[in-house]
């Protein structure tokens, strides 16, 4: 694993520091934020139950599938192993799925188009992110390529 230099900062280390980070200031600003501006339609409210508790599941099956090999940062642990079974077999990001998930249900619930606006920049970030991390999976562990080829990233059999 490349190593840090002494001057650069902590949050520019080698293993994604500083996706973590944004990755918590954009959660925290959809947590804290009030609803303002257009409003979603009131009658939206029943979903958003199902979508946050979709999302909670998703999160929970990938970081089970994991297991020892779960970090909350893109790039693999030293000694983690790759997994491809369980939630793994159906999409490559579960995690990411369920987070935007909840994001979702959250915008839904709180019937703000600001706050759905806020899931879907999530979304765009955890694509980017997830390009990263695969960046890193494909040099630890090569027959990643065949997986990325053959499961879906975000959406089974579609995206």
């Amino acid at each position: 694993m490349p190593r840090r230099s002494d001057r650069s900062p902590w949050w520019k280390g080698p293993r994604g520091e500083a996706w973590v980070i944004a990755q918590f200031l954009l959660l925290l600003t959809m947590a804290v934020l009030p609803p303002t501006g257009p409003a979603l339609p009131v009658g939206l409210h029943f979903l958003a139950w199902p979508i946050g508790f979709s999302g909670l599941i998703l999160m929970g099956l990938g970081a089970v599938a994991l297991g020892s090999s779960l970090t909350v940062l893109p790039r693999p642990k030293p000694g983690g192993r790759f997994v491809a079974e369980g939630i793994y077999r159906v999409v490559r990001h579960p995690i990411y799925d369920g987070v935007i998930l909840l994001a979702l249900g959250w915008a839904v619930w709180r019937t703000s188009l600001l706050h759905l606006a806020l899931a879907a920049i999530l979304a765009l970030f955890f694509q980017a992110k997830a390009r990263r991390e695969e960046e890193w999976l494909v040099e630890r562990f090569p027959e990643y390529a065949d997986y990325r080829r053959r499961v879906r990233a975000f959406i089974p059999w579609i995206y």
